[in-house]
């Protein structure tokens, strides 16, 4: 009989209990499943595992020691692996899931997986609707830089980091918690952090209630002696966080709170602001990713770094130079005076704050968004919110929309071409193409020198702006050639 935990953790002390031991993940490409596999690698644990699509993330996992299959078909599956990890996404029907259980193995999903390596530690976790990614990547960056040597997972390729994850000598664990499928609720953390709440993930909750009711449990698991950081003037976090136990530090831009910034000045490349705790100037500070919504992301890091006891000017110095994570207005290239940038937004919030600070940071110049939304669920519920959003851009395309987690229903109950017309009624300049490999070539003769091009979703829309740069340099970029980002196969493509 198989053993399929719903809920808790693991025992304490789970990574040096699997140490030798076989450890199987499916979906070992996701963001967060990937960087848990190379914690566990690192941690002496042997690592299987199996996911549907090759990746540039595949690739390097296998460079690392690992073994992947693209097949999801049970076959590879030992009955001698000591664990079997799932991400989120995996269904019941999973063909790898159901050999599994067939050979009695313990199954536990992701979260759970996450909660146990954090018990180990002293944990940070940070959660919200908007900018989780890059807040973690601060805290684990400030961290670094101020003598600690963190463990962190996070959902992305951090490269000042060396990437998505990283098993530390210190006794801090950082980690992205998700509130999808509730999967924060496995963490027990010291400090938290909630950058935001909004609705989304409707297909899994009913409403925006039940987000604010999960992200109230998450609070409540924070330790009374702890710390829990949130956005000040959030109404929804307000409606969280009544009657919290630990205690509660805020911040914000320019609003009494906790942890204020006075609202940035662009120069130099840089946004620059004083911080003031508690009305005391705590320090200057600079930062090179665009956007307020960024410094906001900031503010709640220096906060968890206060906590911790670094001193300002490490904080000051890894801010100055943070680059921030892969497919966080990532800047892919500037060819023939066309500049390429990569984002992961996906909702209306980020779309809209993401090309605020693109039009700030680039003024003057012609605005371009390729989006690919991403979810049927998604698009239809925020259908209006969507097309408004992208009033701050100058031409917009759509293309296909990235199905995950989506059912047959889901798909027949919305389009892009939906989404076309109303943006159109926005009075937003916007076109669709249909298949994501005709996008580049469609608005590749349409630029013009200055423009800004920014590919937006968590999809796989990246591939427009990496075609879009070898155009403009007069090649074809490596994963056309070879259906990879990186122009090399799955080894062996098992």
């Amino acid at each position: 009989m198989s053993e399929f935990i719903a809920t808790g953790a693991l025992e304490a002390g789970v990574l040096s209990a699997l140490q030798g031991s076989l450890v199987y993940l499916i979906g070992i490409g996701g963001a967060g499943m990937s960087g848990m596999a190379k914690v566990l690698m690192k941690g002496g644990c042997v690592v299987h595992g199996s996911d549907m699509q090759p990746s540039k993330t595949l690739l390097h996992l296998e460079e690392l020691g690992a073994k992947i299959t693209l097949r999801q078909d049970g076959s590879w599956l030992s009955p001698q692996a000591r664990l079997v990890v799932i991400s989120a996404a995996v269904q019941e029907d999973n063909p790898d899931l159901k050999k599994a259980k067939g050979f009695g193995l313990r199954v536990i999903k992701y979260a759970q997986m996450l909660g146990s390596l954090m018990g180990d530690k002293v944990g940070i976790a940070v959660s919200g609707t908007h900018g989780k990614t890059t807040t973690t990547a601060m805290v684990a960056t400030f961290l670094k830089e101020g003598g600690e040597d963190p463990s962190f997972v996070i959902g992305g390729e951090v490269p000042g980091l060396g990437g998505s994850s990283g098993l530390g000598s210190s006794k801090y664990f950082v980690a992205e918690a998700c509130e999808y499928d509730r999967s924060f609720l496995h963490m027990r953390p010291q400090v938290g952090i909630i950058t935001n709440i909004e609705e989304d993930h409707l297909d899994y909750y009913k409403d925006l209630e039940g987000v604010i009711g999960a992200f109230r449990n998450f609070a409540q698991g924070v330790s009374r002696n702890g710390l829990l950081v949130v956005a000040h003037g959030d109404v929804n976090i307000v409606k969280a966080l009544q009657d919290m136990p630990c205690n509660v530090e805020t911040f914000s831009i320019g609003s009494a709170s906790s942890w204020r910034a006075t609202p940035p000045v662009r120069g130099g490349g840089l946004n620059s602001f004083k911080v003031y705790y508690k009305e005391d100037h705590y320090g200057d500070f600079a930062l090179r990713v665009p956007g307020n919504h960024n410094v906001k992301n900031a503010l709640a890091a220096i906060a968890v770094g206060h906590w911790a006891g670094l001193p300002k000017e490490p904080m000051q110095k890894a801010l100055k130079e943070f680059r921030g994570a892969n497919r966080r207005f990532q800047m892919l290239d500037t060819v023939r005076g066309v500049t390429v940038i990569d984002d992961y937004g996906h909702h209306p919030t980020e779309v809209c704050a993401t090309l605020q600070a693109a039009r700030e940071h680039f003024q003057g110049r012609r605005l371009w968004c390729i989006f690919q939304p991403h979810q049927h669920t998604r698009t239809r519920f925020f259908l209006s919110r969507f097309a408004r959003a992208f009033r701050e851009a100058d031409e917009v395309v759509f293309t296909d929309i990235y199905p995950a987690r989506d059912n047959k229903e889901d798909m027949e109950s919305v389009s892009s071409v939906d989404l076309l017309k109303e943006a159109q009624r926005e009075e937003v300049r916007a076109l669709y193409v249909s298949g994501l490999d005709s996008v580049a070539s469609e608005v590749y003769p349409r630029l013009r020198e200055g423009d800004v091009v920014m590919t937006m979703g968590a999809g796989d829309v990246w591939k427009v702006g990496v075609e879009l740069v070898s155009l403009l340099r007069g090649s074809s970029p490596a994963w056309q050639r070879n259906g990879h980002y990186d122009g090399q196969g799955l080894k062996g493509q098992n």
